[in-house]
């Protein structure tokens, strides 16, 4: 027969400590936040739903992000097991320097409409977390204000080619200029795609005051708030612009643009190369040829054409045609640092993560996107040590198949 007794207070007060009170919602919010999913539910909540569908979407159906999540998602890592892992090392070079981590924060546009700290905040987290960031052309903040913010962060530049190509002379000689390491070349946007939540929103630059926004601006006052009362939005690259984001890419980007015109590019920019948007091997021969010192495996995250080729799905075959002649890297679909580690063990030599950072922005601004690197690493961190190795030089195919 069990024998009870009152438990002393002494015995109960252990189990009974409350959590820490967090005045602070946002800390609150971002500390409960364990998965990159946790802060794509705080961003949606915090931000007016053009403004996150602009980010969470994609071209048309969405099938192309929906086709590179899923691979993801049904991908097998394969561990070894018994092994010392009691120190990871998550340490990548590429473009001949170190960094800190196996994953660069790709380069996005109109980040201030996310949250009002915008590329400012981004590029701190990168400098912090010794991890290299790239800044659109279609940016909101300024190529010198970005350098200025984070002066010993590594800072790329990407590019889209212009009809006027006096404009690309001038924003690749002020990335110079202000310090920039490598310069990143976008491909894949000869026009604009069909972003239907855009459309349907009625997404515009600046926001255009419907009723509909009216109404949303309600639920969102905080975000209206900073947006109207900090600087105005403005462009890394342009005065100006009214009209929707599909209006402003047509009008500006070259759809003549060729293998060809990469001679015009190394004539003004004589520093690293990166050529973003392949997606085959026949072209990731091409660029490499051409003189590419990273390709960048990519479909616009499912932004451009629907239906595309998985990056991921792709980047074997790549890797055996060019890996032993550039840096092979890619991007689409990653929101866990096992997607991270997956592709580094099929062969990339690091990934572009661009979602992933822009859901924490929207959820607490800088501390936001340092949550979001922090949960990446960890995870990517704890995977190569369940995977059984130490160093990202040890991942190799054995440890993943697809499905």
């Amino acid at each position: 027969m069990t024998r009870r007794q009152l438990p002393k207070w002494s015995e109960l007060a252990p189990l009974l400590q409350p959590k820490p009170l967090r005045l602070d919602p946002t800390r609150r919010a971002l500390e409960d936040a364990l998965t990159i999913a946790d802060l794509r539910r705080v961003a949606k909540r915090r931000t007016p739903r053009s403004v996150f569908d602009y980010t969470d979407g994609a071209a048309e159906a969405e099938i192309t992000l929906r086709r590179a999540r899923r691979l993801f998602r049904e991908l097998e890592l394969r561990p070894s097991v018994l092994h010392d892992v009691s120190r990871v090392d998550t340490t990548t070079e590429y473009l001949g320097r170190p960094s800190a981590l196996p994953f660069a924060l790709a380069p996005t546009g109109f980040t201030r409409m996310m949250h009002h700290e915008g590329e400012r905040a981004v590029v701190r987290v990168a400098e912090r977390r010794d991890i290299p960031y790239a800044l659109s052309t279609m940016g909101t903040t300024s190529i010198e204000d970005v350098a200025a913010a984070a002066p010993d962060a590594r800072k790329w530049f990407q590019l889209y080619v212009w009809k006027d190509r006096s404009a690309g002379e001038d924003l690749m000689a002020r990335a110079k200029a202000a310090g920039y390491e490598a310069l990143m070349l976008t491909v894949d946007v000869p026009v604009a795609g069909a972003r239907l939540r855009d459309t349907r929103n009625g997404f515009s630059i600046p926001p255009a005051l419907t009723v509909k926004t009216v109404l949303d601006a309600g639920m969102h006052p905080a975000w209206w708030l900073n947006l109207l009362t900090t600087e105005p939005l403005t462009f890394a690259s342009l005065n100006s612009w009214g009209g929707t984001v599909g209006d402003l890419l047509d009008k500006l980007f070259d759809p003549t643009m060729t293998i060809a015109d990469l001679e015009w590019l190394r004539a003004s920019w004589d520093g690293p190369l990166i050529i973003k948007g392949v997606q085959t091997v026949e072209d990731a021969r091409r660029v490499t040829d051409a003189g590419a010192d990273a390709v960048v495996l990519s479909n616009h995250g499912g932004r451009q054409l629907d239906k595309a080729p998985v990056p991921l799905r792709l980047l074997p075959d790549v890797v055996d045609a060019v890996g032993d002649r550039t840096e092979v890297w890619v991007d689409t679909g990653i929101t866990n640092g096992s997607d991270v580690v997956a592709a580094l063990a099929l062969g990339a030599r690091a990934t572009l993560v661009g979602r992933a950072y822009l859901y924490g922005l929207m959820a607490g601004g800088e501390r936001g996107v340092d949550r979001a690197v922090e949960i990446l690493a960890r995870e990517v961190r704890r995977t190569m040590a369940l995977l059984g190795v130490t160093d990202v030089t040890q991942l190799g195919e054995r440890h993943v198949r697809l499905p």
